[in-house]
């Protein structure tokens, strides 16, 4: 394998995250030398052309990543639950975060903590799978994951084409949950994206993910994610292996589609 280097953007407008800046955008890959220059680009672009407006803080972080710094970890299974609006979206996630092991109680709790955003976070919440307390003290910046990429990209990129799954959101969003889901403490996560024109969100675990085309209004710039842990978890391990343990993901050779019209996860 060729060295690879893990490349991390964050843009946020009004001036650093840090010095209060509104989070704009952000984005991960872990990738070959040969490749850094044409995915900076894009993260730059990315940035400068966000729907959720125009940077005018940006930062890029390039580290380089190690053979025995690197886990590995395989794509989720992917579900697919048709719903027709926000109201019936979110009963459906109610219904598979409590199949995945949340009470419920601490569901509404999460979606609650998420619907009542006044603006996005950089990272996610993390909440009590039992009495959905918030246990981190991150305040508005939160967990964020990082150093994520794919094992194969262009065998997953292929992957997402046969199972008709196009656009950065949905391939970004298959790639972080598979690494949340092998968390230790993980129970399940629940998220929906800041972008404004993208409403469609997910509920994921180690069973698999949920994609739901409704969670929130089209149109809003907020969004964000909670992770729900165990009780008994052990926040100090959990956040060293989402921030900074870098993961690929390991794309199957061959993984039937399931569209679940009116059921999630069994």
């Amino acid at each position: 394998m060729s060295e690879l280097y893990s490349l991390r953007m964050r843009a946020a407008q009004g001036g650093a995250h840090e010095a209060g800046g509104r989070h704009i955008s952000g984005a991960e890959a872990i990738l070959p030398e040969a490749e850094l220059k044409s995915a900076a680009l894009a993260m730059l672009e990315r940035a400068l052309g966000h729907s959720r407006g125009k940077a005018d803080f940006l930062q890029l972080v390039v580290e380089c990543v190690t053979p025995e710094e690197l886990q590995t970890t395989p794509l989720l299974p992917v579900y697919a639950q048709a719903n027709s609006d926000i109201e019936q979206g979110r009963r459906l996630a109610l219904k598979a975060l409590t199949r995945m092991g949340v009470a419920k109680e601490a569901a509404l709790s999460g979606l609650n903590m998420l619907d009542g955003l006044s603006d996005s976070m950089r990272g996610a919440m993390l909440v009590c799978a039992k009495t959905g307390c918030r246990l981190d003290e991150s305040g508005a910046r939160g967990i964020r994951v990082s150093r994520i990429g794919s094992a194969e990209p262009a065998a997953f990129a292929d992957w997402l084409h046969q199972h008709a799954m196009r656009g950065v959101h949905v391939r970004e969003a298959l790639l972080l949950a598979s690494k949340v889901a092998a968390a230790p403490g993980m129970v399940a996560e629940l998220c929906w994206s800041d972008d404004p024109e993208y409403t469609t969100g997910y509920v994921a675990a180690k069973t698999g993910y949920v994609r739901l085309p409704h969670l929130k209004v089209l149109g809003s710039p907020v969004g964000g994610r909670i992770f729900f842990v165990r009780p008994e978890a052990d926040l100090r391990a959990l956040r060293l292996y989402l921030e900074e343990t870098a993961v690929l993901v390991n794309v199957p050779e061959a993984t039937e589609r399931s569209w679940l019209q009116h059921e999630v996860l069994p």
